[in-house]
């Protein structure tokens, strides 16, 4: 039967494009749904951010009237201007194992990213490598933290055979905490370090002030801004995603988790950890209102591992042993709320 793959245009094709995962994955152990209300807000181009500096086409996939796949395809004028490349992108893809109708989706991403002047298709970033990206290629036995991806074991072999190569590698590492303190050796070097650091410099480090969250929240971005631009496929918060992201982390970020580095009362290092809010995401079904987002605050203190999201310290201070200072600290925290993993 023909594939017919359209654009988003009403209110039945966007419920169609965010409920569609729940078809895809029903019976995987592994899946973690998104939540959908997160979902529906990043579509809104009236008011997600990046639609401020960048453009999207969405896609959806049907065969005999059955919604099959779908596809976003992005194009990233901020990219585009930092790197100096007419690279578009392509996101948001979920699709049924057969290699016509993801075939048919690539070729309507690819056809929008042409016509609009992009010369090389890259993916899956939903929109920014900031965001979710990168498609998983092993380690299909287990869930995905936070804001990692997950996807079937078929979905690189649909890449193959439309013609993708891979750009680049992204690994995820993995740390058992309580082996870790249960080594004498490692947290008697970790300690001696962060002395060594605290003796040859007036530094001061604490965690995130909840009075002036988003003065600190803004700090971690801009370190996370200054820090990373040699990083593969970087490109910088705008001004707009530093406020809708300082909103959102607002209910979301413990602060023991966190560690800012002072020195003369410039924050010149910063780390934070996001709980991983996945299987309770699970439990709930994507589903925050009207119980859901409830279940998440209630029982976060019962979860043992953390993503650490950021990890940066500002470039001229970067031989200074700042790093350890802020890996010592939240080290410490992280024993203290009784975390055993950490990716």
């Amino acid at each position: 039967m023909q594939v017919d793959v359209t654009s988003v245009q009403s209110p039945s094709d966007l419920k169609a494009f965010i409920n569609l995962p729940w078809s895809i994955y029903r019976g995987d152990p592994y899946w973690i749904p998104q939540l959908r209300s997160d979902l529906k807000k990043r579509l809104d181009r009236s008011t997600f951010p990046f639609f401020d500096y960048g453009d999207a086409a969405f896609f959806i996939a049907r065969r005999d009237g059955r919604v099959v796949g779908r596809i976003a395809a992005i194009k990233n004028d901020n990219h585009v201007a930092f790197h100096e490349e007419a690279v578009g992108f392509f996101g948001f893809f979920d699709c049924i194992e057969d290699p016509e109708v993801a075939n048919a989706l690539f070729s309507h991403a690819a056809d929008w990213l042409r016509a609009h002047n992009l010369e090389v298709m890259r993916g899956p970033t939903s929109y920014t490598t900031n965001d979710e990206c990168g498609l998983l290629v092993d380690g299909f036995n287990s869930s995905p933290t936070i804001m990692m991806p997950y996807n079937p074991d078929y979905y690189p072999t649909l890449w193959e055979q439309f013609g993708f190569s891979k750009s680049h590698d992204l690994l995820a590492l993995e740390v058992d905490i309580g082996m870790m303190d249960d080594t004498k050796d490692f947290r008697e070097k970790l300690q001696y370090m962060y002395r060594e650091v605290e003796r040859r410099h007036t530094l001061n480090v604490r965690m995130v002030d909840t009075q002036n969250f988003q003065r600190d929240v803004r700090s971690f971005l801009d370190i996370y801004n200054l820090a990373s631009q040699q990083t593969w496929g970087f490109v910088p918060f705008s001004e707009s995603e530093i406020l809708q992201l300082s909103g959102e982390l607002r209910h979301l970020i413990v602060p023991e988790l966190t560690a800012v580095v002072e020195l003369d009362g410039r924050n010149v290092g910063s780390m934070f950890a996001m709980l991983d809010y996945n299987p309770l995401i699970k439990e709930i079904d994507g589903r925050l209102f009207p119980f859901g987002f409830l279940k998440l605050l209630r029982r976060r203190k019962n979860i043992r591992r953390i993503r650490i999201m950021s990890a940066n310290v500002v470039p001229e201070y970067q031989r200074w042993g700042i790093s350890l200072m802020l890996v010592g600290e939240l080290f410490q925290r992280g024993m203290a709320w009784g975390l055993e993993e950490a990716e």
